[in-house]
């Protein structure tokens, strides 16, 4: 990582402004500007967040923000109300209210002596989701956004129903806001009121877990805020970025496909962040990057940045199975439009074993798979800090009915999603089906290259789903997550398929045992023959950040991520977290730790035993203030519901000021 120690334009730093709404609200804002910007107006760039830029995104902030001042567009990142040092209340994510005040903060910023007028919304993961759900609204100053780890479908490509399935993010997401939005702000910035504030959050806090999982169909919860229910509602210009290691990158396609706006694509082998920081490697001069996109449509120069192709995504090699990556080889490719010119559907035909040429004679394969099957597979959406990402799928495979190819003859370039279309019959109401895509090597090593899930009660509509009739045949179809993978000459493709992805899935009630039929299923792959175009790519940009935030290290911890399968009983747990990790921020002398840990475990033939149990200490501490907030949330499922139970706990040095706990049922509805 490359240190930028100097700019073109010397920076200054407000390190909090108040930004003034309707009603008497007011929200906290970091900015960063030129010096001279009051003198010589520039653009301005928004990120809005729940995160707290006094203490939360306080590193990354740091890594990028003064870089844009510097190149003379004014940084302003915003908390947004009930979080952070901002008044109000929050209930939920992507909320009106939320949109309706980022329309006044964008106001308020364009109307400010240092700007142009003109602003530009940038975000990750939250931020990516507004910045997109703002430029629907088309507030007349915002003329780009770029979005980054982001969807714009809320209900089936986000942590809560992927294909229909309740995934364990929806729970593991809640419980983190749970804690997050649990923190009061800082004395510092606040005053005396800072307790009052608090106070008010926790006597008004929602428990999104019970929220999130009273809407298990795409009802109107999900589909305000999904732009997909209406692109043409963005006419700003789009730059939509993301990783394949990352739970998001499926909406960049889709974005270009279907957005009919200015809009580019940037896909590298990133896990949750930042390409000028995230990990697997190679980095991405993304600052760079940005500046050339601002620049093109905030201040109307010609940065030769929409001549390129609209997609630059990196096509990986195939490597060993790790469950976490230092780098990922492979190289850049290039489209200039999507779907790619050259990408064309290869079909496999499966049959007992194999994924043929040519589809042989029907035959019926059970597939029942055990109830801890996809424990191997990692995190729905890895942050590549830790050891989150997929391991050697063998086992797994072991335990499901595979396919495999004949070791392949050349190179196999895929780019896009894959697409199981299965032919199956099941023998109970509700069920579920699991399809991973493996790259197997000469060694028998496997590693899952991309995955799909379906709840079949929504194989038709994930608005209207429907029971299953027992021994009906139906034919389904699993998208796959979007990929850009090569595999080697002489290794083979296998698809495994399960009607189980614990934990990643929460089982259907009944341990369902499925009927696959072969002779008429089929994988289709995503090929992608030779493009010129791929030679025309720019050499990306080195990776560079504005210097690093000062922190000191109190405490060091480390993370955790065990297995344990209990032989005498069956049960299979899995223990994700982190240990006592405490650090002071040094310009602001807070010290901050955070110890999130989830439980999952689940009993092999038993899919009511499933269970997750996720626990949350944070504080804050400066001088003789101290406070802390312990959250828990527990899930437990009978046949027809989901059983939530939940404690918040919060503390002014070591006196308790607060209690809750909820205890809720929510009828399970065909999941």
């Amino acid at each position: 990582m490359t240190v930028v120690a100097a700019y073109p334009r010397a920076v200054r730093e407000i390190e909090n402004i108040w930004i003034p709404l309707a009603g008497g609200t007011r929200l906290a804002a970091r900015v960063w500007l030129p010096e001279d910007a009051e003198r010589n107006p520039v653009p301005a760039v928004l990120e809005y967040l729940p995160y707290r830029k006094r203490d939360g995104t306080r590193d990354r902030d740091d890594l990028t923000y003064p870089y844009f001042a510097g190149h003379g567009f004014a940084g302003v990142r915003v908390d947004m109300r009930g979080n952070g040092d901002s008044d109000g209340l929050m209930f939920d994510e992507y909320t009106k209210q939320e949109h309706d005040d980022a329309l006044d903060v964008i106001a308020w910023i364009a109307a400010q002596p240092w700007c142009t007028g003109k602003v530009g919304m940038m975000g990750i993961s939250w931020g990516g989701f507004n910045a997109l759900q703002v430029a629907a609204r088309r507030p007349p100053a915002l003329k780009a956004i770029i979005t980054l780890c982001s969807t714009d479908d809320r209900y089936a490509d986000d942590v809560h129903y992927m294909g229909g399935c309740h995934i364990n993010e929806n729970l593991g997401w809640a419980s983190t806001m749970f804690a997050l939005s649990s923190r009061p702000p800082d004395p510092a910035i606040v005053g005396d009121r800072w307790r009052a504030m608090w106070l008010e959050r926790l006597d008004n806090t929602v428990l999104l877990a019970d929220r999130w999982t009273r809407h298990q169909r795409r009802d109107a919860q999900w589909k305000y805020g999904s732009v997909c229910e209406n692109f043409a509602d963005i006419t700003c210009a789009v730059y939509a970025m993301g990783g394949w290691t990352d739970g998001y990158t499926n909406a960049i396609p889709r974005l270009l496909a279907n957005l009919k706006c200015p809009r580019k694509g940037l896909i590298g082998p990133w896990a949750h962040k930042y390409p000028h920081f995230a990990t697997p490697l190679p980095r991405f001069g993304f600052l760079q990057e940005a500046v050339r996109w601002w620049d093109h449509w905030l201040n109307g120069n010609d940065t030769g940045i929409m001549a390129e192709p609209m997609l630059r995504a990196w096509v990986q090699d195939s490597v060993a199975p790790a469950n976490k990556y230092a780098e990922r080889p492979g190289r850049w490719v290039a489209e200039a439009a999507w779907p790619g010119a050259t990408v064309k559907p290869r079909r496999f035909a499966l049959n007992p074993g194999r994924l043929d040429d040519k589809p042989g004679p029907e035959a019926s394969l059970t597939v029942r798979s055990p109830q801890d099957l996809g424990t191997l597979a990692g995190e729905w959406c890895p942050y590549g800090v830790v050891p989150d990402q997929a391991e050697d799928q063998r086992a797994d495979d072991a335990r499901a009915v595979c396919f495999d190819s004949d070791p392949l003859p050349d190179r196999l370039e895929c780019l896009g999603a894959p697409v199981a279309r299965l032919t199956l019959a099941a023998d109970k109401p509700v069920a579920m089906v699991a399809v991973r895509l493996c790259d197997v090597a000469p060694d028998g090593a496997s590693t899952l290259v991309t995955y799909g899930v379906l709840n079949l009660t929504h194989r038709d509509s994930h608005e209207h789903p429907t029971p299953l009739e027992s021994g009906r045949r139906y034919a389904v179809r699993v998208q796959l997550n979007d990929i850009g993978h090569a595999f080697k000459p002489g290794h083979r493709l296998r698809l495994a398929v399960s009607s189980t992805f614990w934990p990643l899935c929460w089982p259907s009630p009944d341990a369902a045992t499925l009927d696959l039929i072969v002779g008429a299923s089929a994988l289709e792959l995503p090929v992608r023959g030779p493009n010129p175009l791929d030679a025309t790519l720019p050499e990306p940009p080195p990776a560079m950040t504005a210097p690093l935030t000062r922190r000191t290290t109190i405490e060091t911890g480390g993370s955790i991520r065990r297995i344990e399968r209990e032989a005498s009983t069956g049960t299979t747990t899995m223990v994700v977290g982190m240990t006592r990790d405490r650090s002071r921020l040094d310009a602001i002398d807070l010290e901050i730790m955070e110890t999130p840990l989830q439980h999952w475990s689940i009993v092999d033939g038993e899919p009511l035993s499933a269970k997750g149990d996720i626990a949350y200490t944070t504080t804050r501490r400066r001088g003789d203030w101290s406070v802390r907030v312990e959250t828990r949330t527990v899930m437990t499922v009978t046949a027809a519901d989901w059983v939530i139970a939940a404690t918040l706990e919060a503390f002014e040095g070591e006196r308790r000021v607060f209690s809750r706990t909820w205890d809720t049922t929510i009828p399970r509805d065909l999941g």
